[in-house]
């Protein structure tokens, strides 16, 4: 060690610029962004819902009667709607991210992104025909 050099125990304050509570809102795609994290609490909380229908329904007829009544309720019904409109947003944009977050090459080219965003929806409207089908049939 050199004789000339003095060591402190306080660390300077480095410079750190302001950043208001709603940066997220000054991009459009930071808005998304941040909308589309969003959209995991609503999915957490159907979750949740769904597990207290199987549980009411372990539970026998009336439990379950109860849990349907309780889900006729204004407040349980303006839930679904918005965890509707936050589960396709949160949809859409994923299938519209996939040909970013994964390339995929044939015969040496890079397939389109809309192809591959194109696939990803036909799947889905093939599986939800599929679940509606089942689920209609009876």
């Amino acid at each position: 060690m050199s004789a000339g050099v003095r060591y402190t125990l306080y660390h300077p304050r480095w410079y750190r610029r302001r950043v208001s509570v709603w940066w997220w809102l000054q991009s459009r795609s930071y808005t998304g962004f941040v909308l589309r994290e969003l959209t995991s609490v609503f999915v957490a909380l159907f979750a949740l819902v769904l597990l207290w229908q199987i549980r009411a329904l372990a539970h026998g007829p009336e439990a379950y009667a109860r849990f349907l009544d309780r889900l006729r309720s204004p407040l349980f019904v303006a839930f679904h709607a918005v965890a509707l409109l936050f589960v396709l947003f949160h949809s859409f944009t994923w299938f519209n991210l996939a040909p970013k977050a994964m390339v995929v090459r044939l015969k040496g080219k890079r397939v389109p992104d809309l192809v591959v965003a194109g696939a990803n929806y036909a799947a889905w409207v093939v599986l939800s025909a599929a679940v509606a089908a089942l689920l209609l049939r009876g």
